[in-house]
């Protein structure tokens, strides 16, 4: 009896563990998605600030600049809908990986739970035959 006493918190503590160690991996999942996904748009960023100032350093006139000016305002623009879009696709992404972390929370936390009850249902049984 003392056995399924000790046997029981093991188990338990096996199935926190499991648990713990896929919502880990879940994590750091979202987490490279997210940091591939700046990276990303960093990138593109970047190369399109360097394309614009490029642009921007043949500037030599007041034509030229107020030419160039219309361009300067599609840059600012676009690169504020790229930065928007971007942080929605990371909210996107960080909502999916917590719902996944809540479902396997969950779902561990109902196994466990059946393992203990299934496991106090059969001490209960043993305690009864042996009085």
């Amino acid at each position: 009896m003392f056995d399924q006493i000790n046997l029981q918190p093991l188990a338990l503590s096996k199935s926190y563990t499991d648990a713990f160690v896929k919502a880990q991996g879940l994590a750091l999942a979202g987490f490279e998605r997210i940091t591939e996904l700046n990276l990303k748009t960093f990138e593109d960023r970047v190369k399109a600030s360097v394309d614009f100032w490029s642009e921007a350093a043949e500037v030599r006139d007041i034509e030229a600049a107020q030419a160039f000016w219309p361009k300067s305002a599609q840059f600012v623009k676009e690169s504020a809908e790229k930065l928007y879009a971007n942080g929605q696709e990371v909210l996107g992404i960080s909502l999916k990986t917590s719902e996944a972390i809540g479902a396997l929370t969950k779902s561990s936390l109902e196994t466990a739970s059946k393992q203990v009850n299934d496991s106090l249902s059969k001490t209960v049984k043993a305690g009864k035959k042996a009085a």
